[in-house]
């Protein structure tokens, strides 16, 4: 059975199906009826709403990507896009922060957690000229049901003895650090990668999709505290620097 598509007429002038639907979901979303992260009716069920074929449906929804009203996600669907994030370069902030700011529920979920005597990686990472305990993490940041951030972090345990019974279910090793440990010096760097399938998996995103990467290293008093590694979704972070020109 063939699909028979018709045009709408509003105000006056007639708008092709793919118009229809493309204004019909971009309304939802402008007047909010339809919040950041609200899932788009999957393409089957949009055609046989609109009684019209995929291919219109998918221009439809191809144009809205292109505008940046929503985001195809591969074997998920497609979503309202989430307001882009900003932090700051040289802040050491909380992600629990960043994601709240956009009006979204935040959520931290352990991914990994092993204690184990630094290799070489793990002392060019922190900075150790000599090898001893350390607590390797890995954790996902959401905002609402999608994720925000994948964290891969560092503990010297020599400098941050206590870190070695927390288990990081409950909270996220940032806030934790911060609260405990007091840093004197920080190191950030800035650069771009693209997802290899297992960032991929963990951040919802495809193969190969642009990602911004945070690295970040702490000291207290000299001491190596902790090494850090952020990989967000390119399209959905910023870094913001504000400074004033320099004196003398």
């Amino acid at each position: 059975m063939s699909l028979v598509e018709t045009d709408d007429v509003e105000g006056g002038e007639i708008l092709s199906l793919h118009q229809r639907i493309l204004s019909d979901i971009r309304d939802k979303i402008l007047s909010g009826a339809w919040a950041p992260g609200h899932r788009i009716p999957f393409e089957h069920e949009l055609t046989a709403q609109y009684n019209c074929s995929r291919m219109t449906v998918n221009k439809a929804l191809s144009q809205l990507a292109k505008a940046g009203l929503i985001e195809r996600r591969r074997r998920s669907g497609s979503f309202v896009r989430q307001p882009q994030s900003q932090a700051a370069v040289l802040e050491l902030h909380d992600i629990r922060i960043e994601v709240e700011a956009l009006g979204l529920p935040y959520r931290y979920e352990r991914l990994e957690r092993v204690k184990r005597r630094s290799g070489a990686d793990d002392r060019a990472l922190l900075g150790l000229s000599a090898a001893g305990p350390v607590l390797a993490l890995e954790g996902l940041h959401f905002a609402g049901e999608r994720p925000f951030a994948l964290e891969q972090r560092l503990i010297n345990l020599s400098a941050v003895a206590e870190a070695a019974e927390e288990e990081f279910l409950d909270i996220a090793p940032g806030p934790w650090l911060i609260g405990r440990v007091p840093w004197s010096e920080a190191e950030h760097r800035i650069r771009a990668m693209a997802a290899d399938e297992t960032i991929a998996d963990a951040l919802d995103i495809d193969a190969n999709a642009p990602c911004l990467v945070v690295e970040r290293r702490t000291w207290s008093a000299e001491h190596p505290v902790t090494h850090v590694r952020f990989i967000y979704p390119a399209e959905s972070h910023t870094l913001v620097a504000r400074f004033t020109p320099s004196q003398g």
